[in-house]
């Protein structure tokens, strides 16, 4: 059998296809085996490409076959699927990663680290805890609001009215005050699981030098920082800013009317919980940052008054990004220059 250059390796639950790639591309193993045995595969092979979709149990994977000693290229789904030949199964599956793996033009993953992937799992309970949150209330209000009591917006508004509904006897009937009482409870219980892990966000960032420089930006808190780091991991994943901000979908989409390039609405594509936490933070950072005497601030006071709000909030995020890659690639913190115009 002639020598493996590439395996791809299509990861299931419990099953996996693989298929072997020699130096002149052509099929010469295809494999279906457990999860467990595809490392026990590689580590009888000589070093190799390694090729994966980035999906869940990569990393892990990955890692083990990189202290094997092979080249493990990870990739995105979206990427792969245009090598699929016809009759889509987990062979072809495979096979079209084999091949993906060896353009020269592919995109690739870096392998996140044990911590990397600790972050993330913190981040995705605390994005779930609040949809439990907001659907809790909205609930809450729908509840109110079938009774014809109409709360303004803001949860702090929502837990003052609802204490005032509770003290008074006759607001409410005894079964939906014991329902009310019962959703204010596991509202509670939910804030302190939030609050709890925005506690050990604030730790990590105190503790990581990346994420202590991130933090010098306007915008980027502990949340922010930790996601980041944890996603990104270091700045030479990307080429240059505008790739980190393309990335997170916050880029326009451009098209040509009468021989003029239009801006229309950003891309969208690339990670989306990144994404919105940095609208978040763009739109807590604005106001105090359109205020300043500096080139940003200036920047930002041009765009206020020839756009709308949201467009310039999603304008500064594009903004932050590029300042994220900046402070990762230099490894300086961040530094607001003063207007030449002030003073």
């Amino acid at each position: 059998m002639n020598e493996i250059r590439v395996l791809g390796i299509d990861l299931g639950k419990d099953v996996c296809s693989v298929v072997g790639l020699d130096e002149a591309g052509k099929v010469v193993l295809r494999r279906r085996m457990r999860r467990d045995s595809v490392s026990k595969l590689a580590a009888g092979m000589p070093a190799c490409v390694m090729a994966m979709e980035a999906c869940c149990g990569a990393h892990h994977l990955g890692r083990q076959l990189c202290e094997q000693g092979h080249d493990v290229r990870l990739m995105s789904p979206e990427y792969v699927r245009p090598y699929v030949k016809a009759q889509k199964n987990d062979d072809r599956d495979a096979e079209a990663i084999a091949e993906a793996a060896t353009r020269t033009t592919m995109r690739f993953v870096d392998l996140k680290s044990d911590e990397q992937l600790d972050m993330q799992s913190l981040h995705r309970a605390r994005d779930r805890l609040v949809g439990e949150r907001t659907a809790l209330i909205n609930q809450l209000r729908a509840i109110l609001l079938e009774r014809g009591i109409v709360i303004a917006k803001g949860r702090r508004k929502l837990q003052l009215r609802l204490e005032q509904l509770l003290a008074e006897e006759t607001a409410i009937g005894r079964r939906m005050r014991v329902l009310i009482e019962d959703m204010r409870d596991e509202w509670r219980a939910l804030d302190n699981r939030i609050g709890a892990l925005d506690a050990e966000f604030a730790d990590l960032a105190r503790t990581d030098a990346s994420m202590r420089l991130l933090s010098t930006i306007p915008g980027i808190g502990p949340l922010n920082a930790t996601a980041f780091v944890a996603s990104i991991g270091k700045a030479e994943t990307f080429g240059r800013g505008r790739d980190l901000a393309a990335w997170l979908g916050l880029v326009p989409r451009q098209m040509t009317t009468g021989g003029k390039p239009r801006l229309l609405g950003i891309t969208k594509r690339g990670n989306g919980y990144l994404r919105r936490m940095l609208i978040h933070g763009a739109r807590a950072a604005l106001p105090s940052l359109a205020k300043g005497k500096t080139p940003m601030g200036e920047w930002l006071r041009g765009l206020l008054s020839r756009a709308h709000m949201n467009t310039a909030v999603v304008a500064l995020a594009a903004k932050m990004a590029r300042i994220i890659w900046a402070v990762l690639r230099s490894g300086r913190p961040f530094e607001m220059a003063a207007s030449p115009s002030a003073g």
